[in-house]
């Protein structure tokens, strides 16, 4: 019998939501005479053989009604396997040519899972979350949900008659809140890998479906590397949690299975993807491990937490077929080593965006930041920072610049002018104050130029710069495209006001 791959991941960090494998079921349909509607659920591609036949017709992989004589359209009514916030759909009609659905649309509910079918048929109110739209044959048939509401049920309409061959139904978990020891990592508890270095030959979401993998596409599989060397997947818990223990399985990966694994974990709720790849708060909760093949293995752990996402590092590459990670829920802060998410949390608003401001001069930016509170870790307010600085315009950019002295500024000048931060910038500031004269002067005029032509002062990271060391940054920047050299500028501001937030408590 043929490998099913598992249900191919059309939007990475989704999961399919009413997939058989994590236990979405066909409660009731309309009609299904030529093709039961549970296949629709099925993982993998629908099958076509063009040789196979029953006796009512046809086999074909997928739901397909008789030819409607009547008035009216068919309906499937589908339990999610996982409750979620539904986010895009995909219908497809495969191998449906001649015989598929003209039109289709989707409804949601949200319902105990031991709702009858006559129940939800008869008396629960259902919210249309996919217009009708003309279905084309054979194909895929995307469509984007907008909601933010949790849904537990579906109800596919097929208008109206024909045959569908699968429904994904993409989102993201939100099962009710557990407590007690779990595995974070699952999707049951609402555990979603979110970005992998590669998945070539299996989709990241595999790594945590339920259950042990029972053939080798079920798991994550990366390509072989050339030359050897490191892949990852990051993944989010369901919860915040304390990690005890780790398990590792290598089902079915033989003479494919990767030499050594390690784990990495991280506090910061909410992190957006891309920072997470290269960040440099991950710590190490389980050191690079020999693995075995096809295997199974479990590692306590010292390093517990609270963490929100793990990092999965294999080497060279390989694969592997589950990732457990027990624990419990917890809804304390993360790793806070200065103390400095504790001082600005405990802060009125007002104090707060005093203390802010002292960091970054922009309005939008000290605002935003206030409004993000409470940080839970360290690694969550420089990340937030981070990620609300780029994504202001041009002119909070300039705004923030214009909270600087130049460089080289006289010092009684500049602590009248900047009281605020005037003793933060003679630090940073302080390799000019060793500087010769005529060092200062070119300083002097090299700001005078670049001020002319790009309508802002320099603006660099002084901090453990001497003023020749400056002056060199200046020149290789005076001729920059005046669009490039603003975002240059704009990430010297990132450095300082990272260094400035971790001063705040000093």
């Amino acid at each position: 019998m043929a490998e099913v791959a598992g249900a191919p991941a059309l939007f990475t960090g989704l999961v399919d939501l009413a997939s058989a494998q994590l236990g979405g079921v066909a409660l009731s349909c309309s009609d299904d005479f030529f093709a039961d509607a549970a296949r629709l659920l099925l993982p993998g591609p629908a099958r076509f053989d063009p040789t196979t036949y029953t006796d009512r017709g046809k086999e074909m992989d997928g739901w397909e009604s008789r030819r409607k004589r009547v008035p009216g359209h068919d309906w499937c009514i589908i339990r999610l396997g996982v409750p979620g916030r539904i986010r895009a759909v995909d219908i497809d009609t495969a191998h449906f040519l001649g015989n598929h659905s003209a039109f289709a649309s989707l409804d949601a509910c949200e319902a105990p899972a031991d709702t009858t079918p006559d129940a939800l048929r008869d008396s629960t109110p259902w919210t249309n979350i996919v217009a009708e739209t003309p279905m084309k044959r054979g194909s895929s048939n995307v469509q984007a949900v907008r909601s933010d509401r949790v849904w537990t049920h579906v109800r596919l309409n097929m208008i109206p008659d024909g045959g569908i061959a699968r429904l994904r139904i993409y989102g993201e978990p939100a099962p009710a809140v557990v407590s007690g020891q779990v595995d974070l990592a699952a999707v049951e508890s609402g555990g979603v890998p979110l970005v992998a270095s590669d998945s070539f030959f299996s989709p990241m979401t595999n790594l945590v479906l339920p259950g042990e993998s029972p053939i080798m596409s079920n798991g994550w599989e990366t390509r072989r590397s050339r030359p050897p060397g490191l892949d990852w997947i990051i993944l989010r818990l369901g919860q915040p949690g304390v990690l005890s223990r780790l398990t590792l399985q290598t089902h079915h990966f033989k003479g494919n299975y990767p030499d050594r694994a390690a784990v990495d974990a991280l506090h910061w709720p909410g992190a957006p993807p891309s920072k997470l790849v290269d960040h440099p708060d991950w710590t190490e909760i389980l050191p690079l491990t020999r693995l075995r093949a096809h295997d199974s293995r479990d590692f306590d752990l010292q390093q517990s937490g609270p963490w929100t996402h793990l990092r999965l590092r294999i080497v060279p590459d390989g694969g592997i077929s589950r990732l457990r990670a027990f624990g419990v829920p917890s809804a304390a802060s993360g790793p806070d080593p200065r103390g400095l998410v504790a001082h600005l949390n405990g802060l009125s608003a007002q104090a707060a965006s005093e203390a802010l401001v002292r960091a970054c001069g922009s309005r939008r930016w000290v605002e935003a930041m206030v409004a993000q509170r409470p940080f839970q870790s360290e690694t969550q307010l420089f990340g937030e920072a981070d990620k609300i600085w780029w994504h202001l315009g041009d002119g909070d950019w300039r705004e923030a610049f214009s909270h600087h002295p130049k460089l080289g500024a006289d010092v009684a000048a500049l602590r009248e002018k900047f009281a605020a931060t005037a003793d933060w910038s003679v630090a940073e500031q302080a390799g000019v104050a060793a500087a010769s004269e005529e060092i200062l002067e070119v300083l002097a005029a090299g700001n005078t130029a670049y001020e002319a032509r790009f309508g802002m002062i320099f603006i660099v990271c002084a901090a453990g710069l001497t003023a020749d060391a400056m002056l060199d940054r200046l020149d290789d920047r005076i001729d920059n495209d005046p669009a490039a050299e603003l975002r240059i500028a704009a990430g010297e501001q990132a450095k300082i006001t990272r260094l400035r937030l971790a001063r705040l408590v000093a």
